[in-house]
């Protein structure tokens, strides 16, 4: 990975002592013992002010965190899905409102759960197929088998619907998918889901070539993305980092070592919601491409004006008026959602410090990014500790950055 050129931070507004409070927050999260590593990156008018690392990437080998180590992102893979998708929106391939059953057949005459048990369950007919749009915003009544809130979950753990760990291929996860009951009507409510591996399969079918090679050759590799993929190469493996949760007595439980972990070969599905790995620099390049609206270093992915509808808002207010009160990567009250990423609408509503247009996401190992582009700042946060709501890293995270703005 190239070395990251870091800027005195006065030089972009930002004030050094106020950022050292970062460098303190970080390290204070690793030696309590609560995260075995973590790395801060912030970057204002396109140079990188903050880069901090603490701790291991691996604790039992007692194998350093730098910029190096490489990390599963989770879901932070999904604004790269979005951004692909959209390129082939771009070309006129399909419209937002299209149906999806345009290219995916399986998806017609949809019907909607409404009550009942696995055994025994009653269902509607959907009102209307869902849209591309749909799946980009997370309104297509589509969820989650990891949630455990609802019959819906539960069907999609009982047959398999699991884009990590499914040993079939992408259009066949995809297919059981569309043979059980939606959770809402689409359009109707905000449900954190399978939609953007649903597009990465729609990627795939559109361009005709499969959906992890198109990432590559038309996302990852013209941003110079060089350490970012479905899985960590034998020559890379050295730098993967392991992952952990919080054990039962409060100390990190490792729940995949890199050195056996099922990202060291290549898998059977490329999950376009949550299946990549990659490093602070490669995230950092990806940011530096949402705030220059499209473009990195003469490589032009997508239109100005096509970046800035990903950026809006596309639902009917917050998520805390289309949604339930479950998992999802970000807060309800005062943020809606763009074409790929949550979009701040009322940092006094959200009840934390941010910008107006600001887009973010995070990553089912507490990872986490935001792209603000009034202030022209990005911000990640890299650490391996399932699940992220764990603890409040990414709120800290946010006051501690912002607070450092002195211009």
């Amino acid at each position: 990975m190239p070395d990251i050129a870091i800027k005195r931070p006065e030089d972009v507004g930002l004030s050094s002592a106020r950022l050292a409070r970062v460098d303190a927050w970080r390290e204070a999260w690793v030696k309590s013992g609560r995260l075995a590593g973590a790395m801060t990156l912030v970057m204002r008018r396109g140079q990188v002010a903050h880069l901090g690392c603490s701790g291991h990437a691996d604790l039992e080998r007692g194998v350093p965190m730098t910029p190096e180590s490489i990390l599963r992102i989770y879901s932070m893979t999904k604004p790269l899905t979005s951004v692909a998708i959209m390129m082939l929106y771009e070309e006129g391939r399909f419209q937002l409102d299209d149906p999806i059953t345009r290219f995916l057949p399986c998806f017609k005459d949809m019907r909607v759960f409404t009550s009942g048990s696995r055994g025994s369950y009653e269902t509607v007919p959907a009102e209307r197929e869902i849209t591309f749009r749909d799946l980009l915003t997370h309104t297509a009544g589509l969820t989650y088998g990891m949630m455990h809130a609802n019959m819906v979950d539960a069907m999609y753990r009982d047959n398999g619907v699991d884009f990590q760990t499914s040993p079939g291929s992408l259009a066949e996860v995809v297919e059981t998918a569309a043979s059980l009951p939606l959770l809402a009507q689409p359009g109707r409510e905000w449900n954190y889901s399978i939609a953007t591996d649903v597009l990465g399969h729609l990627v795939a079918v559109i361009s005709g070539q499969d959906f992890a090679s198109f990432l590559r050759d038309r996302v990852i590799a013209p941003l110079g993305m060089i350490d970012t993929g479905f899985h960590v190469p034998a020559e890379k493996l050295a730098r993967f980092a392991a992952n952990y949760r919080k054990g039962e007595d409060g100390r990190l439980a490792l729940i995949d070592d890199p050195r056996d972990s099922r990202f060291n070969a290549p898998r059977a599905i490329a999950s376009g919601g949550g299946g990549l790995v990659s490093t602070v620099g490669d995230y950092t390049r990806f940011c530096r491409f949402l705030l220059n609206k499209g473009a990195l270093d003469g490589a032009r992915l997508l239109g100005r004006k096509t970046v800035e509808l990903m950026m809006s808002n596309h639902l009917r207010g917050d998520m805390a008026a289309m949604g339930q009160p479950r998992f999802s990567e970000s807060t309800y009250e005062g943020v809606g959602f763009g074409l790929g990423f949550s979009v701040m609408l009322d940092p006094a509503r959200a009840q934390i410090v941010g910008t107006p247009g600001e887009c973010a996401w995070g990553g089912a190992a507490s990872t986490a990014f935001w792209v603000d582009p009034q202030e022209d700042m990005a911000v990640i946060l890299l650490t391996q500790l399932m699940p992220s709501s764990t603890y409040p890293l990414r709120r800290e995270l946010r006051v501690l950055t912002y607070q450092a703005i002195v211009d």
